[in-house]
C-alpha cells in the first residue's frame, strides 16, 4: 500500500482543517515548498497536494507553489483542488510535470468531462470523492448533495477512472480513525485502485487500512503532530508490498 503524505495549501501555507471546516484552520508550516523537502528527504514516496483555495476559487490558485514543490521535492505529486477544466489539467500533466490530478466537484456536475480527461490522459487522472454521512459533498465540501458516494462511484468507475480518493469528512483532521465501513463498502462496489483519505491517526490505523487491501493511504494530520513518522509509514508501505 502506498502512503501519501498530504499538504494542504491556503494563503500559501500549509494547513489542516478540522472536518473540513475552513473556520477550523492550523497552520503546521508556513513554507510548504520546504515541507515537500522534508518529506522527500524523510522518505516519502509520493506527495498528496490540496490547492485548498482552488477548491474554495472553482480554479487553481497555488499552482507557482505546487509546480515548486514538485521541483524540489522531486517526487511524483498528485494534486486535487478547482481542477474545473481540461486547459487546467493540461498545465498540471504537461507543464508543470504533476503525475496525476484528482477532479472533485466537477465529477459530480459535469461527468463528460471526466470521460474526455481519461480518454486524453488515462489513469493520470483520479477521482476525489468526498462524502459527508454518505452523500458526496462539493465546493471545498460547502455543499452536500443528494447523491450516495457508492452510487457516484459506480459512475466514476463507468467514466474510465481507475483511481479514487475517499474521504470521510466526519473522520477528517479528527485522529478518531478512517471509516472502515464506508471503505469496505467501496471495495465491494467498484473495481478500481482506492485511497482512504480522512481519520487516519496512527500506524494501527494504516496497517488496518493495508489489511482491506486498499492501494494507498493519506496521511495528514497524524504526520504533522508526530502520531505518526515517515519512517512508520516506510514500514507499512514495505509490509504490504
Amino acid at each position: 500500500m502506498r502512503i501519501f503524505p498530504a499538504i494542504d495549501l491556503k494563503n500559501g501555507r500549509c494547513v489542516r482543517l478540522y472536518q473540513g471546516d475552513f473556520a477550523q484552520e492550523t497552520v503546521v508550516n508556513p513554507d510548504p515548498i520546504t515541507q515537500a523537502k522534508a518529506f522527500s528527504e524523510e522518505g516519502a514516496t509520493y506527495l498528496h497536494i490540496v490547492d485548498l483555495d482552488g477548491a474554495l476559487e472553482g480554479k487553481p490558485i497555488n499552482l507557482d507553489i505546487i509546480r515548486e514543490m514538485k521541483k524540489v521535492s522531486q517526487l511524483p505529486v498528485q494534486v486535487g483542488g478547482g481542477i474545473r477544466t481540461m486547459a487546467q489539467i493540461t498545465f498540471y500533466l504537461e507543464d508543470a510535470g504533476i503525475d496525476r490530478v484528482i477532479i472533485g466537484s466537477a465529477a459530480l456536475s459535469h461527468p463528460d468531462f471526466v470521460r474526455e480527461a481519461v480518454k486524453l490522459y488515462g489513469d493520470k487522472i483520479a477521482v476525489g470523492i468526498d462524502a459527508k454521512n454518505g452523500f458526496v459533498a462539493t465546493s471545498g465540501w460547502l455543499d452536500v448533495s443528494t447523491t450516495d458516494y457508492l452510487t457516484f462511484a459506480k459512475e466514476v468507475e463507468k467514466s474510465g477512472v481507475q483511481t479514487i480518493i475517499f474521504t470521510d469528512i466526519a473522520k477528517d483532521g479528527t485522529l478518531a480513525g478512517p471509516n472502515l465501513q464506508q471503505l469496505q463498502a467501496l471495495q465491494g462496489a467498484v473495481n478500481v485502485d482506492i485511497i482512504a483519505s480522512g481519520g487516519v491517526s496512527s500506524k494501527a490505523d494504516l496497517i488496518e487500512l493495508a489489511e482491506l487491501g486498499l492501494y494507498g493511504a493519506i496521511s495528514g494530520k497524524a504526520l504533522y503532530n508526530g502520531n505518526i513518522s515517515m519512517a512508520e509509514i516506510t514500514e507499512v508501505e514495505n509490509l504490504a508490498d
